[in-house]
């Protein structure tokens, strides 16, 4: 079997536009996470990344005025990616997006882009990043709800190995709109404070935004990066439970990590840290609970990173793995920001301050709407 790894990563959010800034932030205990105004003048909690700040970069690559918001994202991103690594783009380069939503605010009529009807299709995305920097091969687009972002490395990861490319850059991102926003606010799921996943005073989710890019390569042998990450196994499963709802059982989560240690070939006590959907809602926090329970997992460290992102969505996998790899690679475990007293069922050990440990392999995980999961395992590897 082909050996896949993350060799370079980009985050852009509210703590950076780099990763190490986002990770130093993370280190300060920093959250993203701020109180803002709808124009109706009704307070919201939200982690937004400053569109000043986004122009400003955006204009030593290109036209701010020929792209959306979401794309300028992703092609700086993209773009810091392939600049470090000095990736050569060949047929046998793939590129993966990952998004739930696209670019759904184009079809506000206050968008100028409101005009240009098919710019809100996900092929359409696809289609700018790809023509941008001349990849050679169609854009894959990835839309699976809430496990894109971390699908999407599993994704690339199955055709590495299948020898359909040799280099994959995977992009995440999701922008928050008044579309995300009222779309969650009718599942009565905003909470009225920042998100406290696992939390018995949890309220409910914040909304995010973040993009996030990866490298992810056949080889790192020529890697411009010390920080390489073997991607060792996968699973995703969809518990086909409800539309929004998670099993009570967490069959699906429970079935993805069984499958990703069974390809791992690796045993529970090599894991030494978990980074956990953990959304702050109580049907997901409960469910994430039960799935590590019935897996024999509940000692093993595990944090969300949702108190300082709040949920990014389709970016929130990427990003979480990042952050997870960064972690590891610092030998550090990051508490979960807004914790207090816990408020599920199984004693899950949610890291609570922040701590250095050795730490050689992760596990990530991610659910979502439909009741897809997907649980990935990383390893690190000393370059």
């Amino acid at each position: 079997m082909r050996e896949v790894y993350i060799t370079n990563h980009h985050i852009i959010s509210s703590l950076g536009f780099d990763s190490d800034s986002n990770f130093k932030n993370l280190m300060n205990q920093k959250t993203g996470i701020k109180k803002h105004k709808k124009e109706n003048n009704e307070d919201y909690y939200s982690s937004l990344i400053d569109r000043e700040e986004l122009n400003a970069e955006f204009s030593k690559i290109g036209n701010i005025d020929l792209y959306t918001d979401l794309e300028k994202l992703m092609l700086i991103s993209v773009n810091d990616i392939l600049e470090k690594s000095k990736l050569s783009i060949s047929y046998k380069t793939g590129l993966i997006i990952s998004t739930t939503k696209g670019n759904i605010d184009v079809l506000d009529a206050r968008s100028k882009f409101h005009k240009y009807e098919k710019r809100v299709y996900l092929s359409e995305l696809g289609r700018q990043i790809k023509e941008f920097f001349g990849f050679e091969n169609e854009a894959i687009v990835l839309s699976n709800a809430c496990v894109s972002g971390v699908l999407a490395l599993s994704v690339a990861d199955r055709m590495i190995q299948s020898e359909i490319y040799d280099d994959i850059i995977v992009v995440s991102g999701d922008l928050v709109s008044e579309f995300i926003l009222s779309g969650f606010t009718s599942f009565q799921a905003i909470s009225d404070e920042p998100c406290r996943p696992f939390s018995k005073n949890r309220t409910g989710i914040t909304i995010g935004e973040a993009v996030v890019s990866a490298l992810v390569r056949s080889s790192y042998n020529d890697a411009k990066s010390k920080n390489i990450t073997q991607i060792l196994g996968s699973g995703s499963c969809n518990d086909a439970n409800h539309i929004s709802g998670p099993s009570r059982t967490g069959e699906g989560l429970y079935l993805s990590v069984k499958s990703a240690i069974k390809e791992a070939e690796v045993s529970l006590n090599e894991i030494d840290y978990i980074s956990a959907h953990g959304t702050a809602t109580e049907f997901n926090d409960e469910m994430e609970a039960v799935a590590f329970g019935r897996l024999n997992m509940l000692d093993i460290p595990l944090n969300s990173l949702k108190g300082y992102y709040g949920h990014t969505l389709g970016a929130s996998g990427l990003l979480e793995t990042i952050i997870g790899i960064e972690s590891m690679h610092h030998n550090t475990l990051i508490p979960s920001f807004g914790f207090d007293e816990l408020g599920v069922s199984q004693h899950v050990n949610v890291i609570e301050k922040m701590e250095q440990k050795e730490i050689n392999m992760f596990l990530k995980t991610a659910s979502g709407f439909g009741g897809c999961n997907t649980a990935v395992i990383f390893k690190k590897i000393v370059n």
